[in-house]
This record gives C-alpha cells, structure tokens and sequence, in this order.
C-alpha cells in the first residue's frame, strides 16, 4: 500500500560503530522523534535519543544479530553485542513500529527530530528545541 508521503522506493541502511550489525529500512519515516525518558537516556547513555519510527515490515537485518532486552513490560531494544551501540526499540502495543536510533543511520542529517517526547523528564541542562513541539510524555497517534 502506498500511502501518502510513503515513498516505498527509498532505502536507508544503518549499523553500529563496529560494523557488525548492519540494516537496511525501506520508506520514510513514519515519525521522527527526540526522547528524554530515563529509560532511553539509560539504554544510549546519553541525555536524549533521537528516533526514526518506520513501519516494521520495512526494516530487516542485513548483517549480524543484535542482542535483545527487554528493558519494561512488553517493549524490548536491540543493541551490539560486541560494541554496545543503541539500535532498535519495539513496543507490544505497536507491533507495526520499529523506532531505529537515528544516529546508527547512515544518513543520520537526513532524519532531523520533529518534535520532543517525554520532556517532563529532560534533564535540566539539556535544552529543548523551542523551534519543536513537545510533549510532556508519549505522543503516540501524532505525527
């Protein structure tokens, strides 16, 4: 099916810093977030992650087998084993969904934050993008 603003032809690749996992997703994104939960800024040891959420059914592993943790009831991430890079985060209530951390994309520039989720636990000296909306918690539903 090819939805508007879905170009089904696109293919974005990605992996970790060694190398040893490498994907590959076909479309744009379905939403482009930055995220400020504790869990995601304990997973990339960073203060906020960057997300690529494409349709699942898109995504596939083109080299190497991350390893899987399940980090909360019903959502599990991708990691390297050998490297430790952030890779994929999926959720038991959007099994469609595959959200990618930006950065391990290949053309990670292309894929700019839209809007900022979870703010209300951002650090208080991690600026928010004023340029972006936010979002106290989840925008699940929003574009």
């Amino acid at each position: 099916m090819n939805m508007p603003g879905h170009d089904d032809t696109a293919a974005h690749e990605g992996g970790c810093l060694c190398g040893a996992v490498r994907y590959r997703v076909v479309g744009e994104p379905l939403a482009l977030t930055r995220c400020h939960c504790r869990s995601c800024r304990l997973a990339s040891g960073a203060p906020s992650l960057a997300w690529a959420i494409f349709r699942a059914e898109d995504f596939v592993l083109v080299t190497g087998r991350p390893t899987r943790f399940a980090s909360s009831p019903g959502v599990e991430r991708t990691f390297c084993a050998i490297c430790g890079t952030s890779l994929t985060y999926r959720s038991a209530d959007r099994p469609d969904a595959i959200d990618v951390t930006t950065a391990t994309l290949d053309d990670a520039s292309r894929f700019a934050p839209t809007k900022e989720i979870w703010t209300e636990h951002a650090l208080a000296w991690q600026p928010l993008d004023a340029a972006l909306p936010h979002s106290p918690r989840s925008s699940r539903g929003a574009a």
